[in-house]
């Protein structure tokens, strides 16, 4: 029988979290959440469950800010369509851990018309009015913040204690290693792995020390004798190229020694940052099942290392030296600059010229702004082109760009024009990318799912034998990673192919002027102007192929190449 739905009834939808592959407790088993959930709402009179289910696979609440969590987001666009009335979920925290985004986030659903209720406590949206009830949200979202606070310094204290007892803590094998099966689970069931050496890549890290102790040779050197190499080229992380950057890493990682370390980086502001040596967590002994390297050369490498950057630092008698003209901020194309050779993104290559005045003795130095490709400077083979000064192609760049703003000017209606196309565009995106979203959100599903039967399968109670079932969760987390890489790689030519409503409607305020002020700009406002235009420069020796956001050639009669 069909059940009309009355003036009353309230269209609900349910939001499911897993914040790991595999939990058993209550909060955390898929099935038993969904089960909770789907009993909350039938326990209600006036309720009907339309079928739809936002859901998060290995998804951290604390971790992750809410722009970044598709479920959400896709939760708050059907809200704003109007498309259901309720959202249910187990706890608060399945929202989130974060104190002021998440009571921003249950208040901005309000504000289009969805509440917010929880197996747990029922109802936490309050009204706008109601005060006293948003300070009762407010202490709710920061306690659910600490709890993830404490947990996770809990957890790092006792990571650091297992790794200095010499114990893996996760994460992707570092170069010259694999992870095999160690046929021991955790508390919550999940099958944990263990190091175990690969004997051909072994040779290479070897290799790699050898250089850096008894050649001295720094980390872009060895890197570009390794690719001059084919076999060693063909064994490098990425099958193609070495780098400077991951033979740096390899030299400082004691897990060579037989030592595993832990928080070698931390996340700081949204960004990992690498910590000092000292402050890392290293085994007490090694293991010698996974050594590679002795402890003599280990050590003497870093001596030699420590000795070799010293060689870099500024000299004592340049310490104190004026410096001529600005120090800061003087290479404007450093974000949409690319090498025309191997389309790595052009970085600060910039120089410094040392000089004495002979009448005062003083010490003074000027800096040379130069763009220099990164790939170059890391010892992949390249073209013998690998920099640009700043002045001898910045000029060329800011002549286009101001020629371009003219052509919008004398366009009155080209502006209007180009936000609609933009619109368009960025509606035709937002349906790919969630399309992919919620093909990342199946694959995550199946994987949980998945994971949730490992105990089965240990004790051979599962249709599928353990090793069976390892290889279908391996190729589904394989599934996952390219699918995680597809959808950044739509986020990112997202952001970087439009121009914002935002930045149009600058646009169209500062037009006028916008010429005249190219000729007196300093260099921060020119490097902002360019980002706003600009996509993607390309820089060849005798070349330059510039590559506006905005193709106006789509909406002007052609005039010309722009390169």
């Amino acid at each position: 029988m069909v059940q009309k739905r009355t003036m009353a009834t309230k269209r609900v939808r349910i939001l499911l979290r897993v914040s790991s592959n595999q939990q058993l407790e209550a909060d955390g088993d898929l099935n038993i959440q969904r089960q909770l959930v789907l009993d909350y709402i039938d326990q209600q009179e006036d309720w009907i469950f339309d079928g739809k289910e936002y859901f998060e696979g290995g998804i951290s609440g604390y971790k992750n800010p809410v722009r970044d969590r598709a479920a959400l987001q896709e939760a708050y666009k059907d809200a704003k369509n109007k498309e259901y009335d309720i959202l249910v979920t187990y706890k608060d925290d399945r929202i989130g851990r974060r104190m002021w985004e998440t009571g921003f986030y249950i208040m901005t659903l309000k504000n289009v018309g969805v509440d917010i209720y929880t197996v747990k406590d029922g109802c936490i949206s309050p009204e706008a009015n109601d005060i006293m009830g948003q300070l009762v949200l407010a202490l709710r979202c920061g306690n659910a913040q600490k709890s993830s606070s404490d947990t996770g310094m809990r957890v790092k204290d006792a990571a650091s204690k297992l790794a200095a007892e010499g114990r893996f803590m996760g994460g992707k094998a570092p170069y010259g290693y694999i992870l095999e099966n160690s046929g021991n689970l955790s508390k919550h069931g999940r099958l944990l792995k263990k190091l175990t050496v690969c004997p051909e890549k072994a040779e290479i890290v070897k290799r790699i020390y050898g250089l850096s102790l008894n050649m001295e040779f720094g980390s872009a050197k060895i890197a570009k004798i390794l690719n001059g190499n084919e076999k060693c080229r063909r064994l490098s992380p990425n099958g193609e190229n070495w780098k400077g950057g991951t033979i740096t890493s390899i030299l400082t990682n004691p897990v060579y020694s037989g030592r595993v370390a832990y928080r070698r980086r931390e996340k700081i502001n949204e960004k990992y940052r690498t910590l000092e040596m000292k402050d890392w967590s290293i085994a007490h002994k090694p293991n010698e099942e996974i050594r590679i390297i002795d402890d003599d050369t280990w050590n003497r490498v870093q001596e030699k290392r420590a000795l070799r950057a010293g060689k870099y630092t500024k000299k004592p008698e340049n310490q104190n030296a004026t410096v001529i003209g600005r120090n800061d901020g003087m290479l404007p194309l450093i974000d949409i600059l690319h090498c025309g050779y191997c389309g790595c993104k052009m970085g600060n290559g910039s120089k410094y010229n040392y000089w004495t005045i002979k009448d005062t003795g003083e010490r003074r130095t000027s800096r040379i702004p130069i763009y220099r490709c990164q790939n170059a400077h890391q010892g992949v083979p390249h073209d013998p082109f690998k920099q640009i000064r700043a002045d001898k192609i910045d000029g060329i760049v800011f002549r286009q760009l101001s020629d371009y703003i003219g052509r919008l000017q004398e366009n009155e209606d080209i502006l209007e024009l180009i936000v609609q196309k933009q619109n368009e565009e960025k509606r035709k995106k937002e349906k790919e990318l969630l399309k992919e979203q919620k093909q990342l959100e199946k694959i995550r599903y199946e994987l949980a799912s998945m994971n949730s039967k490992i105990p089965e399968a240990v004790t051979g109670r599962y249709d599928l034998t353990l090793n069976k079932l390892m290889s279908v969760i391996e190729e589904h987390e394989k599934r996952e990673q390219a699918q995680l890489d597809k959808l950044n790689q739509i986020k990112a030519k997202q952001e970087k192919s439009s121009v914002s409503e935002k930045e149009w409607g600058e646009l169209c305020k500062k037009l006028p002027t916008w010429k005249d002020l190219f000729q007196n700009a300093d260099v921060s406002v020119k490097r902002i102007l360019a980002n706003t235009l600009i996509q993607r420069i390309q820089i060849r020796k005798d070349h330059i192929n510039i590559r506006f956001k905005i193709d106006l050639n789509e909406f002007l009669h052609p005039r010309g190449s722009m390169d």
